[in-house]
């Protein structure tokens, strides 16, 4: 029962670790969502487009990629964060983004 055991336990972490990474990522897609939603209604008003990024920025990650398309009819908005787990710094990390579109108001 030991030995099974002590060869089942690095995997189970390894299993954990996987399923604690893949929550995290999950967190940040959610934020990632909220953010891009409000962004673009705050783009389509009017707002200026480096006060949107800084929004944008602080309900997210200060690292966030964000793009920003203001045209005559839409008002389109794009955020992109890379997210790594803060427990391990060497693995790859996974890309989550988001992508909101709005009428541009006149």
């Amino acid at each position: 029962m030991t030995a099974e055991t002590a060869v089942m336990l690095p995997a189970l972490m390894i299993v954990l670790a996987a399923a604690l990474w893949a929550i995290q990522a999950v967190g940040v897609q959610l934020e990632c969502v909220d953010a891009v939603r409000a962004a673009a209604r705050a783009a389509a008003r009017g707002e200026p487009l480096d006060q949107v990024r800084d929004f944008a920025r602080a309900a997210t990650s200060p690292n966030a990629q964000v793009a920003i398309t203001r045209e005559e009819e839409l008002t389109k908005v794009q955020i992109t964060i890379e997210v790594r787990p803060s427990w391990a710094e060497s693995l790859p990390s996974v890309h989550v983004s988001a992508t909101a579109t709005a009428s541009t108001e006149h």
